[in-house]
């Protein structure tokens, strides 16, 4: 059996504070080729998930909110936002389902925010056309931060919402 308990919660947490990309994943499944990746991810605000999808290979993607909460953006395939929603245990929004092929990110918005991830196995690396080539490089982190503070400023603007928006926006990057 496998816990997953404030100890563990707080010791994945604690390793991404000492990251440099300030979040830490803990994986549950031994081998990276089992057949249902599980995993927690440990993140903190400031972190950068560029914009991605998991498009050949199809795989759906679920995850939870343990702690804390974050931002999820949806895009459509030229980088315009689609809508974003706040998951958080708090506001009685708990997880979500992407489908394959979907363009997401998302902004880290407590310290200390845990997800707990289920995708199909096995795991491969994001590949370059499942990278959003309209969003900035982590290798350039002045303009990651940026580029995350531009699509939290349009989801504090109530510009997107998880809704049906009449109206999108693309964020410069």
């Amino acid at each position: 059996m496998k816990l997953i308990d404030e100890t563990l919660l707080d010791s994945v947490s604690a390793q991404a504070l000492e990251s440099p990309r300030l979040r830490m994943n803990h994986n549950f499944h031994a081998e990276l080729d089992d057949p249902v990746n599980r995993l927690l991810n440990a993140m903190e605000p400031g972190t950068y998930l560029p914009p991605h999808r998991h498009l050949n290979p199809d795989k759906n993607e679920t995850f939870l909110v343990l702690r804390g909460s974050v931002a999820i953006f949806l895009f459509d395939d030229r980088g315009t936002l689609l809508s974003s929603t706040e998951v958080s245990p708090r506001k009685g929004v708990y997880g979500m389902e992407l489908e394959a092929g979907v363009w997401h990110s998302l902004a880290v918005l407590e310290p200390a925010t845990v997800v707990y991830e289920v995708k199909p196995g096995p795991f491969v690396p994001v590949s370059p056309e499942n990278t959003a080539h309209w969003a900035p490089s982590p290798a350039d982190s002045a303009a990651a931060e940026a580029y995350i503070e531009q699509l939290l400023n349009l989801h504090r603007s109530g510009t997107e919402t998880s809704k049906t928006s009449k109206t999108s926006k693309t964020p410069k990057s």
